[in-house]
């Protein structure tokens, strides 16, 4: 009876041990959440970039060349999480839609925000059969929209300038959505793939319209690094602090381009890679942003 009395005693110890570790857990989970975090996970030569607002909300631009994002959100959400507030797909090419399939069968989706366009690859196929069995709210990308986190974060719709929806294109980077996130007095701007063709005319729009605000501390670096994005012109503009390039360790593509360094090396912020940093952290008060 005493040896069964000290059993129950011990278990009864462990459970409560248990139960604290995960008490403080959380305690440090939501006090770490005061600030903005923005991951750009190295996933490979794709993009993926996860947002944690003040607040708790939890934002997912583009999954990467394959499952491995999931292992990604692995870590940075607590085990017992398994939803986000939204999912945004820049554009359906392999390397920004493949990842998202998985985290559309394995997590609860509340909005998903992306902009119709057409593509005739299998991943593709699969998506719209996904946004089909997905109880979330789907909406269209469009310049002008405003989303609105709280505590003072919001995101803002720069690209693209038309619906999309159900259209085949030719350049199907060119159709993917640009963003700022805005938090405080501090700013990021994603850009998906984009080219110099868009660049150019996010550029035109910033000089008609005051309203239409390019420059951002922290710049995804479009395409990869491709030579064909960051024109000197549109690194002008944005005048980023930090330039994030979301490539793949020795990808066929030799992205970043040899050119594209020089550009951002010649305008004078710091440059961030996945294929040689692995996950890049930025941490933001709302008044001063840092490399966590």
């Amino acid at each position: 009876m005493e040896k069964a009395i000290r059993n129950s005693k011990t278990v009864l110890s462990f459970i409560l041990v248990v139960i604290t570790i995960i008490i403080w857990y959380v305690v440090f989970y939501f006090e770490s959440r005061q600030n903005l975090l923005v991951t750009f996970f190295d996933v490979g030569q794709g993009d993926s970039i996860f947002i944690e607002v003040p607040g708790g909300n939890q934002i997912l631009i583009d999954g990467g060349p394959d499952d491995s994002v999931l292992a990604k959100l692995g870590k940075r959400m607590p085990f017992w999480d398994r939803s986000l507030d939204l999912v945004i797909l820049t554009h359906p090419e392999k390397d920004h839609v493949s990842g998202l399939l998985e985290v559309l069968r394995r997590y609860d989706v509340d909005k998903i925000l992306w902009t119709g366009v057409e593509h005739s690859i299998a991943e593709f196929e699969e998506w719209k059969k996904l946004l089909e069995k997905e109880d979330a709210e789907i909406f269209y990308a469009q310049r002008g929209g405003v989303i609105n986190f709280g505590k003072g974060a919001e995101m803002v719709i720069l690209w693209p300038d038309e619906d999309f929806r159900g259209k085949t294109v030719s350049e199907l980077n060119e159709t993917g959505v640009v963003a700022k996130l805005e938090y405080g007095q501090n700013s990021f701007l994603f850009t998906g793939d984009i080219g110099r063709s868009t660049e150019y005319r996010l550029l035109s729009e910033s000089l008609s319209s005051k309203f239409f605000v390019l420059s951002s501390d922290v710049l995804k670096v479009g395409h990869h690094g491709s030579k064909y994005s960051s024109s000197d012109a549109f690194l002008r503009a944005v005048l980023p602090e930090i330039n994030v390039i979301q490539s793949g360790r020795k990808n066929r593509y030799g992205h970043p381009a040899s050119e594209t360094l020089d550009r951002l090396a010649a305008a004078g912020a710091a440059i961030l890679r996945n294929d040689t940093d692995g996950d890049i952290v930025i941490e933001s008060n709302g008044w001063i942003f840092w490399r966590k």
